[in-house]
């Protein structure tokens, strides 16, 4: 159990947050393992390259985070002031969300499950 008052608990907690430019993309019609494809190429490049291959990827995935990029390039931006051409993307990763349940009718009355994944991507960047 934490001990001070209430606000000095709230400062303190404040006190450890990331500053980092982030963006968070939450229940994306998307599972986390064709995300991942996606995540996977871009980790760890600088943001102008990263936009260049998921321009260019055919996957669907490429076109949500290609969005959520951008809005993590101007939250750099015009949050934190940071220079657009030293950023790259330190941490991208996808959670796992709900996930929706549909029935599908099948041969002799049978009834299967259909799951509908969802999930959660966040995108982290950072300056050289």
């Amino acid at each position: 159990m934490a001990k001070g008052h209430r606000s000095q608990i709230k400062r303190e907690r404040n006190a450890n947050k990331d500053t980092r430019p982030s963006a968070k993309l939450s229940y994306a019609r998307v599972s986390v393992q064709k995300a991942c494809f996606v995540l996977d190429a871009i980790r760890g490049k600088d943001v102008k390259s990263a936009l260049g291959l998921l321009e260019y990827n055919p996957r669907y995935a490429s076109r949500v985070i290609k969005k959520l990029l951008e809005s993590a390039i101007a939250n750099a931006e015009n949050n934190n002031g940071m220079n657009v051409d030293n950023l790259y993307i330190a941490e991208c990763y996808a959670n796992k969300g709900p996930t929706m349940k549909r029935v599908r009718p099948r041969a002799q009355g049978r009834a299967y499950r259909i799951e509908k994944r969802m999930s959660n991507i966040t995108v982290v960047l950072d300056e050289r």
